[in-house]
């Protein structure tokens, strides 16, 4: 079985997609397409930067989706290769769902460059923080959050992988959640250089505002599962796809164990689709033994390519 897997916020660069775009005329369609739909030049951002444009939430997540998409539809057309299901990490479970069929990329652009709004307006900037925490048991840190709180919030964000779970909240309680990790013996607690304190309960007038706009878009049937964030579990069901993805703006990317579900699941091959390797980072480190590419541009294409080519001999 293989799945096709796609990154979410932070894999974003200046570069990302143009070697496709220019090779390939339905890369190129695909950043056309995002063009209309949000009506500014999401290719040339893509394409060129600035890459402090880039980093603008309300940039950041369309541009990442229309890169997934153009390396996805480069993929299909010129492998023939098709998944037994997706998985995202984040906003990569919108790419994921367009993988899918639930969601149209053109309502998906849009959807997600509305997101990051909402969800850098939920939190004044500076009230709130990220931190990644290395080498600590989940069940521990968890803990240690709730000692840390103190009348604040601050909570498991991320479960990336045995060991490295990205915590968020408010700044202050972040910073004592970080002292107090260190003391329990974590190898590393480092903050991380985010705008909002993402999939934390300070997401939540966030998710009631995407809750609104995703009443607009039309969910169609799904072609395949997709592995949710707030589950880690298959869900092929198009009437659920709404609430899952407005959960998701508040609550835990519980990727470990969606990569997990996965190879449960009998996935032996799993192919990161759009810019950077950061989840073929961490798959290879859940997942051990299994297969995992990635492709991002017309190298890695071709690296792709062949190993089809080689195993169909």
């Amino acid at each position: 079985m293989i799945a096709f897997v796609f990154p979410g916020q932070g894999s974003q660069h200046a570069g990302m997609g143009k070697d496709l775009a220019e090779n390939f005329s339905v890369a190129r369609e695909v950043f056309e397409e995002a063009n209309d739909a949000l009506g500014f030049d999401i290719a040339s951002l893509c394409f060129n930067g600035p890459e402090e444009d880039l980093k603008l939430t309300t940039n950041t997540q369309p541009a990442i989706l229309t890169a997934s998409i153009a390396a996805l539809r480069v993929l299909e057309q010129e492998t023939g290769l098709q998944a037994s299901c997706a998985a995202g990490h984040s906003l990569g479970e919108y790419s994921a769902l367009v993988c899918a069929g639930a969601l149209s990329f053109a309502d998906a652009v849009k959807t997600v460059r509305q997101r990051g709004a909402f969800m850098q307006e939920a939190v004044p900037v500076g009230v709130g923080a990220m931190a990644a925490i290395m080498g600590l048991d989940a069940a521990v840190l968890e803990g240690l959050c709730r000692d840390a709180a103190q009348g604040e919030i601050v909570s498991p964000a991320n479960f990336n992988s045995p060991g490295q779970v990205v915590i968020a909240g408010h700044a202050s309680a972040v910073e004592r959640a970080m002292v107090l990790a260190k003391e329990a013996g974590a190898k590393r607690a480092l903050p991380l250089p985010v705008s909002a304190p993402f999939h934390c309960s300070l997401m939540t007038p966030a998710g009631e505002r995407l809750a609104e706009v995703l009443e607009g878009v039309a969910v169609k049937s799904m072609k395949l599962p997709v592995i949710s964030n707030v589950e880690a579990r298959p869900n092929q069901d198009s009437a659920r796809v709404k609430t899952l993805l407005v959960e998701q703006v508040s609550a835990p990317v519980r990727w470990d164990e969606s990569v997990r579900t996965m190879a449960e699941m009998g996935v032996e091959r799993y192919v990161e689709i759009g810019a950077g390797k950061v989840l073929s980072g961490l798959i290879k480190r859940i997942a051990k033994g299994t297969t995992v590419q990635n492709v991002e541009d017309v190298a890695s294409l071709k690296k792709l390519e062949f190993f089809v080519l080689d195993c169909s001999a």
